[in-house]
């Protein structure tokens, strides 16, 4: 059963590095993942995928899309996105819930919105428009946090809830993210964990973060540059408790190491999914 279907398995993201041994030993990993936008042009990169989709499940993952935009979305970067997701036809496509274009400008952040139910209209809208042009399910990703808009009454976990019911969407689950947000804001992680649905969560991220000295304050940078850490492993082991075995991905996108040290935290994640329990196998 494909990760469409919801089983389990480890993944990596593919990073330019690795293209070629990966083409070259096809390494026991259970699936990869891809920025939607660094194949959208053609050419050899797009070539380069299609051979690996012989031997793996892929995953697109979109960084423009920018759903939470006040504005409309980018008919022409959506139609991309189209073209790509039938061309490679991968088992899951997921989006942020960022917005990053204003007035026609795209900019290099994935930038936060207030949680309002505004805000939740809006990015439902959105959601819909996408999900009817891939004809298929989108999984919406909880960004990293550093600020909290004034006028925010939802809490994040809740506000991703909503959205899911009023579209259909899936979540995608970052569990780094989570931990992020937590300690930048003075929030409880496993807290936030409980409050996600789990029959809406289809996907999960793992990633390293920095940590910054800001005024004597320690500020965590999702920079995805560093091996998983032993509190974000940790909530993952709850992540798991609560949702059962969700296909997961180890993201490394900054400093990036040897593939043999990526594919090591894929396999201490794959140990880990074998291990959890599905939700409809536990005793009452």
């Amino acid at each position: 059963m494909g990760l469409a279907e919801g089983s389990a398995g480890s993944g990596i993201g593919l990073r330019a590095p690795h293209v070629a041994e990966m083409l070259a030993t096809r390494p026991g990993v259970a699936w990869l993942e891809v920025h939607a936008e660094n194949y959208m042009g053609g050419g050899p990169a797009i070539r380069t995928l299609e051979r690996l989709r012989r031997d793996y499940l892929l995953s697109i993952h979109g960084v423009g899309l920018s759903l939470g935009s006040a504005e409309a979305l980018d008919a022409a970067h959506l139609e991309r996105l189209a073209r790509l997701v039938e061309r490679v036809e991968p088992a899951l496509v997921s989006e942020h819930l960022a917005w990053s274009t204003f007035g026609g400008v795209y900019l290099n952040h994935l930038l936060p919105l207030p949680y309002t139910r505004e805000a939740l209209a809006v990015v439902g809208a959105h959601v819909g428009r996408v999900q009817d042009r891939l004809h298929r399910r989108l999984l919406v990703e909880n960004p990293s946090s550093y600020a909290r808009f004034e006028d925010s009454p939802l809490a994040e976990a809740d506000f991703l809830n909503m959205l899911a019911r009023r579209t259909g969407c899936g979540l995608l689950c970052d569990v780094n993210n989570v931990y992020v947000s937590g300690r930048n804001l003075g929030d409880d992680p496993a807290e936030y964990l409980d409050r996600v649905d789990p029959a809406a969560v289809g996907e999960i991220h793992l990633a390293g973060h920095a940590v910054n000295d800001a005024d004597g304050r320690p500020i965590l940078i999702d920079d995805h540059g560093a091996p998983v850490a032993g509190e974000v492993w940790r909530l993952y082991a709850r992540a798991l408790a609560r949702f059962g075995p969700v296909a997961t991905l180890v993201e490394w996108d900054t400093d990036i190491p040897p593939l043999a040290v990526l594919l090591e935290e894929a396999a201490t994640a794959g140990a880990m999914l074998r291990a959890a329990t599905p939700p409809d196998a536990r005793t009452a």
